[in-house]
């Protein structure tokens, strides 16, 4: 049976991170940002070693070995412009990169620069249309094999990086930097109406239209009105006919990418929400509401 849809115009708070910032006092120290980000690359790279990223489990293979007892290596190369120690001159050497603002491989075709190889290999694939790594389980493509096992985490519910002031986890490493502002700087911004704190003016901004009530993006065919610039740009969609969003299983397009997402659990039989009562499962939201009047006794009509 197909339920009345409703056009889902909330934008995740999450996804507010990836808008540009549009106002200079949400920019944070660039050194600071970057000695974080390495860390939390560290971080990244040891969970990858040890976890299966599609079942979400350890790696049976490289617990045994990291249960072995092996030599560590000596760490005797120290930067002398933040402490930091590496095990030979190589690394030391594109680390300092990083302070001398040295960037020694170029793009041939836009002329942008890197401070390592990998880096720049990495950028060619944006000018190749190269998408080499590819999800197993929805098809999704993905330039980097970096980008490729942060989105597997929508698929296993992985939150690898968690505060360590608040507990909360996140499944990107660049949520955890965005979050982590929140305690550190005395600038952000917090909402009086509910007490919420925000990193970022314009995760403010999109926040505070919650209370106001504010939609000032409006449909110029049907007049109907959005809080938000991409719940208006997903809605005219239904004007214009547009389905973007194709499964590459079976073919069948789709207007969102919500839509989309859900339409793969048909292939994937994920069944993602689940009643608290009896047990039984469902793909959609909307279909656990309509199952609970079975125990609430309540009839839809």
């Amino acid at each position: 049976m197909e339920f009345i849809k409703e056009e889902r115009e909330d934008v995740k708070i999450e996804d507010t991170f990836r808008v540009k910032h549009e106002d200079t006092e949400t920019h944070t120290d660039l050194m600071s940002l970057k000695e974080e980000s390495q860390e939390l690359n560290e971080m990244e790279d040891q969970y990858e070693e040890h976890h299966d990223f599609i079942t979400g489990k350890k790696c049976i293979k490289t617990e045994k070995m990291s249960s072995r007892k092996r030599p560590q290596k000596t760490k005797s190369k120290t930067c002398h412009q933040c402490g930091k120690c590496f095990s030979n001159h190589r690394n030391l050497k594109v680390h300092m990169r990083i302070h001398t603002g040295e960037k020694p491989f170029t793009c041939q075709q836009c002329g942008k620069s890197f401070n390592q190889t990998g880096n720049l290999k990495s950028h060619m694939r944006i000018h190749t249309g190269e998408r080499p790594f590819t999800c197993p389980q929805c098809e999704q493509s993905f330039k980097q094999k970096k980008a490729l096992l942060s989105h597997m985490r929508i698929h296993t519910g992985v939150k690898p990086f968690k505060c360590d002031q608040c507990g909360k986890s996140f499944t990107h490493k660049d949520t955890l930097v965005s979050h982590m502002r929140i305690h550190s700087r005395e600038d952000c911004f917090i909402c009086q109406q509910c007490g919420r704190r925000f990193a970022h003016k314009v995760s403010f901004k999109n926040h505070m239209r919650i209370h106001t009530g504010e939609e000032p993006y409006r449909c110029s065919h049907c007049r109907k009105s959005f809080r938000h610039k991409q719940s208006l740009e997903s809605h005219m969609r239904v004007h214009t006919g547009e389905n973007p969003h194709t499964c590459k299983l079976c073919g069948k397009s789709f207007s969102r990418k919500g839509s989309l997402k859900t339409h793969m659990d048909i292939h994937t039989g994920k069944k993602p929400f689940t009643c608290a009562l009896c047990g039984k499962s469902f793909r959609r939201q909307v279909t656990l509401n309509y199952h609970m009047r079975i125990h609430s006794r309540k009839k839809p009509f």
